[in-house]
């Protein structure tokens, strides 16, 4: 099992990795790139004087706050239904709330208007077109919306109807396209909260928008999938409505071999054993830091945290030197705590990402 090894304040921080690439990826699908260590400086409150630069980076550190919003309802038992027609205008509401005004100004089929975060599309100027996509008109979103909660609510489906409906709600949430911006994200971060609602989100381990960013053969099959499930009915035997059933089975089988993909790399990535190899060889490799630094890091890695105090005891150096070794760690971002003389546990830097862990964000 994904991270099943792993201490949980390990996996925790792990977490917040991948939230990032979630964003990342997300923001790829989008045509956007934010650097990884761009969206670690949003988070801090560290924005861009460029004003595109930083519209992205708004984005890029929206999408963390509400995954991780996402995440902590989940653990706490109080998710609502991702499919709710509460919790998807919530969603958009919370991912624009720091948005300026400059990035909710859409241009519509007859003019220019200012959306409102949380509001479906309802009157004619929020009539869009997709690409070749025409979605459903403005007055009829709200019945579409609503007939979508009804069909994937959670409480009706059995554990593999809960798996299966996730990759169906992304595609028809965005076919409806229910606001007027933003729908792929919002479809993402949805999709998220369904797979923590299935229980194979594994604590936020793995990410969906990694594998549709990257798709199985190349970087234009999520798009190409996508538009091939919006294909109409083909005869009366290819479902009850006007989609194409044999589109979207196909979609679905597509989707869900994307997240196996993304669940078995993963796997591979955090598994403790290679974690902890990458790990002495990051110190190897840093031309700064002393060989038993790497001690600090595999206590972290295996109990999760450990007291300042016990840096002497774990790297066998005598107390000073002990505590430059740890002090180096801190300064290189590698060790942290909640408060200034509290215990430590392990972080990820942008910084260090292409050598713990390869091949999880292209060049960095």
């Amino acid at each position: 099992m994904l991270g099943a090894a792993l201490h949980p304040r390990t996996a925790q921080q792990l977490a917040s990795l991948v939230r990032v690439m979630n964003s990342y990826y997300s923001n790829l699908i989008e045509g956007h790139i934010t650097r990884p260590r761009d969206i670690e400086r949003a988070l801090s409150g560290d924005l861009d004087d460029d004003e595109g630069r930083r519209n992205l980076q708004i984005e890029a550190a929206a999408h963390v706050r509400v995954q991780a919003h996402i995440d902590l309802l989940c653990a706490q038992g109080a998710l609502p239904d991702p499919v709710s027609v509460e919790f998807l205008k919530g969603l958009h509401a919370e991912f624009y709330q720091d948005a300026p005004e400059a990035m909710l100004l859409l241009k519509g089929v007859h003019h220019s208007f200012g959306m409102e975060p949380g509001r479906f599309r309802d009157k004619p100027e929020h009539d869009v077109e997709v690409g070749r996509h025409l979605p459903p008109s403005s007055e009829r979103v709200a019945a579409f919306m609503d007939r979508f909660a009804q069909r994937y609510a959670r409480d009706q489906l059995g554990t593999a109807g809960k798996i299966l409906a996730i990759p169906a709600a992304h595609h028809r949430f965005n076919y409806i396209h229910p606001f007027p911006d933003g729908n792929g994200r919002v479809s993402r971060l949805m999709s998220h909260a369904m797979i923590q609602t299935a229980g194979i989100g594994a604590h936020g381990l793995w990410s969906v928008s990694r594998g549709l960013a990257r798709g199985l053969g190349s970087r234009q099959e999520y798009k190409q999938m996508m538009a091939r499930a919006d294909t109409p009915r083909q005869g009366d035997l290819d479902g009850r409505g006007n989609l194409s059933l044999a589109a979207l089975e196909e979609f679905v089988l597509w989707f869900l071999k994307v997240c196996l993909d993304q669940v078995t790399f993963m796997s591979s990535l955090f598994d403790l054993p290679n974690l902890t190899g990458r790990l002495r060889l990051y110190v190897e490799r840093s031309g700064r830091l002393k060989p038993e630094a790497f001690r600090l890091l595999e206590e972290a890695a295996i109990r999760g945290e450990f007291a300042r105090g016990d840096a002497d005891r774990i790297t066998r150096l005598p107390e000073r030197t002990a505590r430059v070794v740890l002090r180096q760690l801190i300064d290189e971002g590698l060790l942290d705590s909640e408060t200034p003389k509290g215990p430590v546990s392990l972080r990820f830097p942008t910084k260090s990402l292409d050598l713990l862990f390869p091949q999880l964000f292209p060049a960095t």
